[in-house]
């Protein structure tokens, strides 16, 4: 396996204020709210590319009901697609997951089946409509999915996708998009041959070398599975680490930076039918393996879990956790978790006053009124008891008086929606240096997508110093001295210019990234009268320092003899016209 073993001396202090209010206020106006559904999925995707999240919501009842598309109206209310193909289909839903799959400009979406139905991909006509092809490879068989999600493993620019399946042969499917409307599914590989009952499928890089590792959620007693990419298209299995190890009843896993040291942990949700399980917390050693957290209350809270999903939902700087509760006996309460800044994480029976659900399945985090504050809507379900279908829940984030950021990245050599893309934000809270990461995903938990706008809660903090945009191609940028409490869109490859007190921008052009042993730069045409390079660390410290003259075309640098760890860099390079700016790995 090639793995990049990181090696983060960021040292971060929390500060943490004790939640005293409530935070959200439970929607009860509206159709969202009001239509009576056995839900599934729940995600956040503006379909008509107006900048407000719009909402899709898989139904699942057996025979059959049709699915739910909600218009934001940008005032915080929704209005249901009436007509449409894409909730004109009847079946028995689960998971879906949104991208744009074929690099137009808008998003897709593919919603999965069980009961040995057909899953059906739908493209967007770029108005918000769509269409469903009859013709995509996708569509074809029948299955018994659980869910699916967007991601290029294959670093093409065009997102694959794979799905899960707990019946049938249970063979979970990968297909690799070929750029041209057409889908091809790959057959050899440890990834289309294990048959264990799969819930949740992420693909996320824990092991930061550049490219989408997969992992997938087991449930009946079943270990989970991390499949490996080895960057050339297939994949090989994680063995004799704790994360896939343990022996539970997986419904979900949920990918974050829950301890702010810039690699990804995971939370597992547990459950088996109408019985509690403990949930999991395991954290990433940064070096491609996981230690499992005691994780307090979190892991000792029992429930029947299904979704899951992280956010910063009191921007104070850190990740915080929902989990959604069904199919279990007696009352049911979904879990709020509060992260005290180290990835402790306690329960918080304030920010929401009634937590209390008939059935919950998945659930997804979106900003719906653009204030800079998640909102939270969670997918409500029959339970099997024969009474009515009940209505979904929406919880509108009120706030507080904490900062926050946003940001979207639109890919040009990357795909479109920047799948698998890293954004780290380095910010001043509490006087402290506070680093944060995010990574791009088309599928959050299990039947959950998060907005694909990366939001980062930023506390007290004024600016945000740094800004590190970490795109699947490997064509990187850097954004300094970005204002707080605002969303900002950067296209893959180009130079933003957040503040006037930064010189005039330089197009800084480096490669390989991740760097093995030379890092080639390519020298602007106008630095006749020479440049100077430096390379800072992740704490900002000067490593490395050069000035050159007389080179026209290429420069080459020998890490071997600048003698550098394995880790986040800075590459700057200034001549008079300005400065050049672009992150780089070191493996």
């Amino acid at each position: 396996m090639h793995m990049k073993h990181l090696q983060v001396f960021a040292a971060v202090i929390f500060f943490i204020q004790p939640l005293s209010a409530q935070l959200f206020t439970k929607v009860m106006d509206g159709d969202l709210v009001n239509t009576a559904s056995d839900s599934r999925s729940v995600n956040f995707v503006d379909v008509n590319g107006d900048g407000w999240e719009d909402v899709f919501i898989s139904n699942g009842s057996n025979p059959g009901t049709v699915n739910l598309l909600y218009l934001n109206n940008g005032d915080g209310s929704f209005t249901p697609v009436p007509e449409d193909s894409i909730v004109s289909h009847e079946g028995s839903f689960d998971g879906a997951t949104f991208a744009d799959a074929d690099n137009d400009g808008d998003m897709d979406g593919f919603v999965v089946t069980w009961y040995g139905q057909k899953n059906k991909y739908y493209t967007n006509n770029g108005d918000g409509s769509f269409d469903y092809d009859t013709e995509t490879e996708l569509n074809s068989g029948f299955s018994y999915s659980e869910t699916a999600s967007w991601g290029d493993y294959d670093g093409d620019g065009f997102t694959d996708v794979y799905v899960s399946n707990s019946g049938g042969d249970k063979r979970n499917f990968l297909f690799r998009n070929l750029g041209n409307g057409h889908f091809e599914k790959i057959i050899p590989g440890v990834q289309s041959t294990d048959n264990k009952p799969s819930r949740s499928v992420n693909w996320v890089d824990f092991d930061q070398d550049g490219d989408m590792d997969l992992f997938v959620s087991n449930e009946s007693e079943q270990t989970n599975d991390m499949y490996i990419n080895d960057g050339a298209g297939g994949f090989t299995k994680l063995s004799d680490d704790p994360l896939v190890e343990a022996i539970s009843s997986s419904m979900s896993s949920s990918w974050g930076d829950v301890d702010n040291d810039l690699d990804l942990d995971v939370f597992i949700a547990n459950s088996k039918y109408f019985e509690e399980q403990d949930n999991q917390l395991f954290i990433n050693n940064g070096d491609g393996s996981f230690t499992e957290s005691d994780g307090g209350e979190l892991t000792s809270d029992g429930g029947c879990s299904y979704g899951s999903n992280f956010a910063d939902y009191d921007n104070d700087g850190d990740l915080d956790l929902v989990v959604m509760n069904g199919y279990c006996g007696g009352a049911i309460e979904n879990f709020l978790y509060v992260n005290d800044g180290n990835g402790n994480f306690s329960r918080d029976l304030i920010s929401i006053a009634d937590f209390s659900t008939p059935c919950s399945y998945g659930g997804a985090w979106g900003d719906i009124d653009n204030n800079g504050f998640p909102d939270l809507i969670i997918a409500t379900c029959n339970d099997g008891s024969g009474g009515e279908d009940p209505e979904n829940m929406m919880f509108q984030n009120t706030g507080n008086g904490n900062n926050w950021l946003k940001i979207r990245l639109m890919g040009d050599v990357s795909n479109a929606s920047c799948i698998g893309a890293s954004i780290l934000v380095k910010a001043v809270i509490d006087g402290n240096a506070v680093w944060q990461m995010r990574e791009i995903s088309a599928q959050s938990g299990y039947c959950g997508q998060n907005s694909l706008v990366a939001h980062f809660g930023l506390g007290d903090a004024g600016v945000c110093d740094s800004i590190m945009l970490l795109f699947p191609s490997g064509k990187d940028s850097v954004l300094l001295n970005v204002p707080v409490n605002q969303q900002i869109a950067v296209q893959e490859w180009s130079v933003v210019n957040m503040s006037d007190h930064i010189p005039p921008t330089v197009v800084l052009q480096a490669y390989p990234n991740p760097v093995t042993d030379k890092l080639i730069v390519e020298v602007p045409h106008f630095v006749e009268d020479g440049f100077r390079v430096c390379i800072t660390d992740i704490l900002h410290r000067q490593v490395y320092k050069a000035d050159f003259r007389g080179v026209n075309s290429t420069l080459i640098l020998d890490m071997n003899v600048i003698q550098l760890k394995a880790g986040y860099y800075t590459i700057t390079l200034t001549t008079e016209q300005g400065q050049g700016v672009l992150p780089f790995v070191m493996n």
